[in-house]
């Protein structure tokens, strides 16, 4: 963790300090330096030389300086575990949700889905409908969130697929019917309980995963 921490920059390392709980630091700072890790690995410069900036709602991309390797990522996590997407030369959005009883779920899909995904949920059997809500909400956020656009965009101005056996659809945009033909998005089982979405832009891609331990060291991924 030490190791990790030394690769923060200075407002970085003041955000994991005005977090309350121990546990909460400690997370922060382990996905922010396996970040940087990541993104040195690939750029092939000291992690503590990756620099950032952010997007109008805050997204955050490289600095210019690093423009010319047009790498993009993004970061999602929930409960303890972090995911991470990489790519070049494309947008790409990710989220996690871990998935458990909601009670006013229906409630939220109403107020926030669309009405083809409410019907689409709303249709399912009582014990799937808790698992298509939260792969509703994770396709709308990755993609939300490849757009750099976040929650500036209502969540009920575009459908995306929402059965959890249905594969991961930008299904239609409202006013712009030829975005979805733009995108592939793609359902993640990270760990038994969660659910994860990746969003990214084109169709020429393939998906590489790799995982993180605890006897990873910055400097170590080099693929």
């Amino acid at each position: 963790m030490d190791t990790l921490e030394r690769t923060l920059s200075g407002d970085e390392r003041a955000r994991a300090t005005r977090l309350i709980f121990e546990r909460d630091r400690r997370f922060f700072i382990a996905c922010r330096g396996i970040l940087r890790s990541l993104l040195g690995a690939y750029l092939h410069v000291d992690p503590k030389e990756v620099a950032f900036r952010y997007g109008t709602h805050g997204k955050p991309f490289l600095m210019e300086q690093f423009s010319e390797d047009n790498i993009t990522f993004n970061l999602s996590h929930a409960d303890g575990l972090a995911l991470i997407a990489i790519t070049r030369k494309r947008q790409l959005g990710i989220d996690i949700e871990c998935v458990r009883p909601i009670p006013e779920a229906a409630t939220i899909a109403r107020q926030f889905f669309s009405p083809a995904e409410n019907t689409a949920i709303q249709s399912l059997p009582p014990d799937d409908q808790i698992t298509a809500f939260y792969h509703c909400w994770t396709r709308k956020e990755a993609w939300l969130k490849a757009m750099g656009s976040g929650f500036s965009n209502a969540l009920d101005t575009f459908d995306v697929s929402v059965g959890p056996g249905e594969p991961a659809a930008l299904l239609s945009v409202r006013g712009s019917p030829d975005e979805p033909a733009h995108w592939a998005l793609q359902t993640l089982t990270p760990a038994p309980g969660f659910v994860s979405t990746v969003a990214v832009e084109g169709h020429d891609w393939r998906l590489m995963s790799y995982e993180w331990t605890a006897l990873d060291m910055p400097g170590s991924f080099a693929r």
